[in-house]
Parts: C-alpha cells; structure tokens; sequence
C-alpha cells in the first residue's frame, strides 16, 4: 500500500506551510477532489470512519491501518501528583486516553 499525497490548500488559496493545521473541512475537501465525490458524499465517509474507530476504541481493540498507523487506547495507573498553585499533594485516577502510532510508510513519508 502506497500512502498517497493530498494536497491542500488554506483558506486563502496558497498552499499550507509548516506549522498550519488542517480542518475536518480540508481535509474532506481535498480527499473530495482526489476521489471525485462531492463533498456531503466525503464528508459522510470520514465522519462514519471516525466514528468506528471511536467504538472500536471504545470497545478496547486496536485500530491497525497498515503502512499507517495503529489507534489504540493507553493506561495511566493512578498516581500521586502536586498542584502547582497550591504545592498540596494530590491523587491522580487512573486514567485512559487514545493514542496514535505512526507505520513505517508515514514516517517514510514524512521523513
């Protein structure tokens, strides 16, 4: 699987430089003109493909997209931390957050 190229365009028409962000909304709009569906068609498929890694997440299992990356959710053990205003001791919960893992063809891609 080859990762392929999209390329986007700000909200003033030149092309992004590094350090910009790219919307939900570029995003659609440049996968939209490279796969030739309209934008409500794109749209539906990025907001139906988030939210199944967000249930598959949510269900515990791993999202691997080979050549891109792997979705999973990380464990934070419960912990004693301080309050920087305060300096009182305090306890952390335990806590889960989604991370990302970048496959081997989308480092290659972004060097």
């Amino acid at each position: 699987m080859g990762l392929c190229r999209v390329g986007f365009v700000n909200q003033q028409g030149g092309a992004y430089v590094a350090g910009e962000s790219v919307s939900k909304k570029d995003l659609v709009s440049a996968v939209a003109k490279k796969a030739n569906l309209s934008q409500g068609q794109t749209s539906a498929v990025v907001d139906a493909l988030f939210d199944e890694i967000a249930a598959a997440l949510k269900d515990g299992k791993k999202v691997r997209l080979i050549g891109f990356g792997t979705f999973e959710v990380r464990e934070r053990a419960a912990r004693r931390g301080v309050n920087p205003q305060t300096k009182a001791s305090m306890d952390i919960p335990a806590s889960k957050s989604p991370a990302f893992k970048p496959g081997k063809e989308l480092k290659d891609v972004i060097g």
